[in-house]
This record gives C-alpha cells, structure tokens and sequence, in this order.
C-alpha cells in the first residue's frame, strides 16, 4: 500500500474492554468499525463540520462504499489510544477511494482501503461528486501540493 502522506488527517479513538473478545484483543469486526469512523471524521474535518449524516440528509449526496480491503498487522487493546490515519488516495469521476492505517503506541495494526461512489442520496443513482467537495478532496490528494 502507499505510504503514508504528512496531510493525512489523525482520528483518535478510545479502545475499550466491550470492544474485545475472550482473547483479550479487539474483536474483529470492530476494526471495520474503526476505520469507518475515522473516514467519517475526515469528511467532518474536511466538509466545514458535515459528516456522512449531514451529506446525505443537507446535502444529498451519499458514498455508499463498493469495497473494503484490509490488512491486519497487529492486535489492539484497550491500553492505549487507536490512532487511524486517513487520507483519500485517488478520486474518480464518481468514486473515492480512502486509505486508514490504524497505529497504535507507535504500532501498525491495520491498514485499509476503501472505494465508495458518490450518489444522488435520494435517487440512489450514481452521480458525480459536487465542486465543492471535489475542491476540497483534491487538494489532499497525495502529490497535489
């Protein structure tokens, strides 16, 4: 996967004990979780305060997702803060796709990659997404300095 960009925004988040199962770690299907808050927290950091709620009920436009990739590195626990680094790596005319490395006490847990496609919320049709939010995703694409 790509390295990670000094722009990628930080999502901190608590790990807590009814996050983990009998062996002690995170339960697994909590890291997806995980990485979808942070990307969630991104478009608030990035959207003046507008996350997936506002885009899809103020906005109409929606990102349901087409993939999800990841690859797990090390195990989380509640015993320090998860820190998921996201970043969009690539644009497309109608889709997203969004890099999360999650790190925790300097550890690399998991990396992620995600594709979502941009759509009319309540037609549920594919469209492209607004100026606006294209402005804003390609300036923190990698390389667009």
């Amino acid at each position: 996967m790509e390295p990670r960009p000094d722009t990628a925004y930080r999502h901190e988040i608590r790990v807590t004990w009814g996050d983990c199962d009998p062996a002690k770690i995170v339960y697994t299907a909590r890291i997806p979780w995980f990485a979808l808050d942070a990307i969630n927290g991104w478009w608030v950091e990035n959207l003046g305060g507008d996350g997936w709620f506002q885009m899809e009920l103020d906005h109409n436009v929606g990102t349901p997702f087409v993939r999800l990739e990841m690859d797990f590195r090390a195990p989380i626990t509640p015993r320090h803060p998860l820190i998921c680094h996201v970043w969009p790596v690539r644009l497309g005319e109608t889709s997203i796709t969004f890099r999360v490395d999650g790190t925790q006490d300097g550890k690399l847990c998991f990396s992620s990659r995600t594709v979502s496609v941009f759509i009319d919320a309540a037609a549920f049709s594919k469209r492209t997404p607004p100026d606006d939010m294209r402005a804003a995703i390609e300036r923190l694409l990698p390389g667009a300095g």
